[in-house]
């Protein structure tokens, strides 16, 4: 692995980062500390050991009070009515989009933020009025916390401008796109290495050392042990480095038949290893290195990205929403997102030990594959729509040119004659047809050049 390949996250992370609980309980535990330190100074100035400015030292303890009460009513219904108007929004957006768009809201920062900066200035309007109530002598006024409280209510008012203005643009399908976009261009930064650079700095190279992964290869399918899943679920993450460390300690080498994004089943194969006799201990292994759950994401896996790109577009096409322009939207950074793939490096997971031995081969990636996925359910349900058929043609033509081996050329180019031919089949219109046809042309003529440049 290159050095400026992006380390993975932490799967613990990301699981925090799709919850809306975790930035509020942050914030409200800030908003704790941050009474505290107010309180303390309230009391010092209480007592005379520090002097307050004039234009804070206003109101009595009843004015205060009222002030509080206030303050955390108005942000409590607003909390309640903002939240229940924006669930109301991602529901019907959900519809169009699918439902599992609905994790990429829950995982955006700024509705985190909010909903954690309206129930921090709860909370702390709630600490500040009991201040006042329980401390012991009579005539207490918090005044800085009360300071304090209308000055985050004045933050809360920002904040909620801004929300509005977020959440009114979050949901619009471009942005949506375009945000899915950015999650798989980051993915494939951080899962595909950069096309013939570097060496390997944590164990993955699949050129390095004595063996020949192959042969082991061969080795493990003949005289390996079968490993069985623990729990169904989607593989949501793999600890390879864990297991390159178990692999070296144990003494064996592991091929695992799935990587995250596949759906294992409990009871079934999910790896094999040799010798056969460490499958049991390299099963309770996997048990702890793979991370299973009810749903992808997008750690270690770039294709759920896509297939988000693909689901978008192919409810697009459907006869009951009928927005081919968000379908072609959707096609645009497909593009884009292969486009990059096509520079990268798509090598066996293969991991060595520091004496250069294979302990781990991964599940290894296949361009056909990903190009597949992108296109095939797209283009099944656009037949007979001339505009989304000759969109596809003409990106097959843009990550033409980003295509560095015969082999991607040769993918595309089967992408390519299975449009036309289903234009042929579906599209009766003879103009629409050569308009197609016309795409197709200057498709294959991407391909070919790229061809004859390499040769």
């Amino acid at each position: 692995m290159s050095a400026s390949r992006k380390p993975l996250p932490g799967w613990r992370w990301e699981a925090l980062r799709t919850t809306l609980w975790f930035v509020p309980t942050v914030l409200i535990l800030v908003a704790a500390l941050l009474f505290i330190v107010s309180y303390a100074i309230d009391v010092a100035a209480y007592y005379h050991h520090l002097q307050l400015p004039f234009w804070l030292t206003a109101g009595s303890a009843d004015a205060g009070r009222d002030v509080l009460i206030a303050i955390a009513a108005a942000i409590i219904t607003t909390v309640g009515v903002v939240f229940s108007i924006t669930i109301l929004a991602l529901t019907l957006a959900s519809q169009q989009m699918g439902p599992r768009m609905m994790r990429n809201f829950v995982r955006d920062v700024g509705n985190q933020v909010t909903l954690g900066v309206f129930v921090a200035t709860f909370v702390y309007s709630v600490l500040a009025l009991g201040s006042i109530t329980s401390f012991p002598h009579h005539g207490f006024v918090p005044h800085i916390c009360i300071a304090v409280a209308e000055a985050m209510l004045l933050v809360d008012v920002v904040v909620l401008i801004y929300f509005i203005n977020h959440i009114a643009a979050s949901i619009q399908l471009p942005e949506v796109i375009a945000s899915i976009a950015r999650d798989l261009q980051s993915a494939i930064e951080t899962e595909f290495p950069v096309l013939h650079e570097g060496n390997a700095h944590d164990g993955r190279d699949a050129a390095a050392g004595p063996e020949a992964p192959e042969q082991l290869l061969a080795t493990i399918e003949d005289r390996g042990g079968v490993v069985l899943a623990a729990k169904s679920g989607y593989l949501q993450f793999v600890g390879y480095a864990q297991l390159t460390k178990i692999a070296k300690l144990l003494d064996v080498t592991i091929r695992l038949d799935y990587r995250p994004g596949h759906f294992i089943v409990a009871g079934r194969p999910i790896a094999r290893v040799f010798p056969r006799g460490a499958a049991k201990q390299v099963e309770r292994a996997l048990a702890r290195a793979h991370v299973t759950g009810p749903h992808r994401t997008l750690m270690q896996d770039p294709v759920f990205a896509i297939d988000q790109l693909v689901e978008i577009a192919i409810r697009a096409l459907s006869p009951a929403v009928n927005d081919t322009f968000t379908a072609l939207t959707c096609l645009d950074w497909l593009s884009d997102g292969l486009s990059q793939i096509s520079r990268r490096e798509l090598a066996e997971n293969v991991y060595r030990d520091q004496e250069g031995r294979i302990r781990l081969i991964g599940a290894k990636w296949s361009y056909e594959r990903i190009v597949d996925r992108a296109y095939d359910k797209i283009r099944q349900a656009s037949r007979g729509m001339p505009a989304v058929l000759i969109r596809l043609l003409d990106n097959i033509a843009v990550v033409a040119m980003s295509t560095t081996s015969q082999a991607q050329r040769d993918v595309l180019l089967r992408q390519a004659n299975m449009v036309l031919r289903s234009a042929d089949a579906s599209v009766d219109e003879e103009i629409d047809l050569a308009d197609i046809r016309t795409s197709y042309a200057r498709a294959h003529d991407c391909l070919t050049r790229q061809d004859d440049d390499v040769r």
